[in-house]
């Protein structure tokens, strides 16, 4: 029998608005599901034959806990209709406010990895270790602005994460530079360079703070990507980091390490997040941010995004 609720309803909906695109693009990560209809507060990601569901409502009072599980049900049953993904295959993961360094933390110990793809690019994917997968899927028309971009420049991605964007750059044609103060996330995104195939003669990996890396660094790029936590607390720094408050001093770094044609991309997910006066005055800064968030995301506050160039 056909699934007839209102959820299953409008992700079939989503879907078929999605499918045409997905399979000219051959892409396998996509959010087919945010919030949409308030009684149901979830996000719903594919990966291939994943789904992964992030609780976003607002804490219940003693007497919603029911409604919302029914509507919880009512979710995986209406990915299982639509999509024909098995129960066991559906990951329910609680997105929670956090400060600090929480990418890093480990929630589970499944150490199970999927691979999918995204255009050219393949991708590791962990669905359950951590609270987020291993590649942001809001960041997808940056990767492609950077492979589109790259031959034979000289890239550098700061707070790299596991490397999606150097992948991008590499298969474009750069001499990537990846900076990440995580070895666990280093060798991600050198394992996501073998995936695809990418020797790593032209490329180097760095473990460092970015700070660190900025203060040392004394090579010139074509391109450079940073996008920041928006706070962070980390042992490897020197205080914390607050992205709103900070974030000039961080694109003054950047900038000393950009060629005089180069550009700087610079994003962040702070929600109320507003460019500095003195960056806006020193440079030429261009926000890029709807042209980078894709199609599938409703959210058009979910990162901000800005070209920036020397005058």
């Amino acid at each position: 029998m056909k699934n007839t609720s209102i959820i299953a309803n409008r992700m079939a909906k989503n879907l078929k608005k999605l499918k045409k695109w997905l399979d000219r693009e051959s892409i396998q990560a996509y959010r087919l599901y945010d919030r949409d209809i308030p009684e149901y507060p979830y996000i719903v990601d594919i990966y291939s034959d994943y789904a992964l569901v992030y609780e976003r409502g607002k804490k219940l009072e003693d007497d919603e806990h029911s409604l919302r599980a029914k509507h919880m049900g009512e979710v995986y049953n209406a990915i299982k209709d639509v999509l024909g993904i098995s129960e066991e295959r559906i990951i329910l993961k609680k997105r929670e406010v956090q400060k600090g360094t929480f990418q890093y933390e480990k929630n589970d110990d499944e150490d199970e990895r999927i691979t999918v793809k995204e255009r050219k690019f393949l991708y590791h994917i962990n669905l359950y270790d951590y609270l987020d997968t291993g590649l942001f899927l809001d960041h997808r028309p940056l990767r492609n602005i950077i492979y589109k971009d790259s031959k034979n420049k000289k890239v550098l991605n700061l707070f790299a994460y596991t490397g999606s964007i150097s992948v991008a750059a590499a298969m474009g044609g750069a001499h990537v530079t990846t900076v990440d103060m995580s070895n666990t996330y280093l060798n991600w995104a050198k394992d996501n360079f073998r995936l695809n195939h990418i020797q790593f003669s032209s490329h180097s990996f760095v473990k460092a703070n970015t700070f660190d890396f900025l203060r040392s660094d004394q090579d010139k790029y074509d391109i450079i990507i940073c996008d920041p936590p928006s706070f962070s607390n980390s042992k490897s720094m020197d205080g914390t980091f607050d992205v709103g408050r900070d974030h000039a001093g961080l694109i003054l770094m950047c900038m000393n390490r950009l060629k005089d044609d180069g550009i700087l991309y610079f994003s962040n997910n702070l929600r109320s997040f507003r460019m500095d006066k003195e960056i806006l005055e020193k440079y030429k800064v261009k926000d890029i941010t709807l042209k980078s968030i894709p199609q599938d995301f409703r959210d058009l506050k979910i990162h901000t995004c800005f070209e920036i160039k020397n005058l």
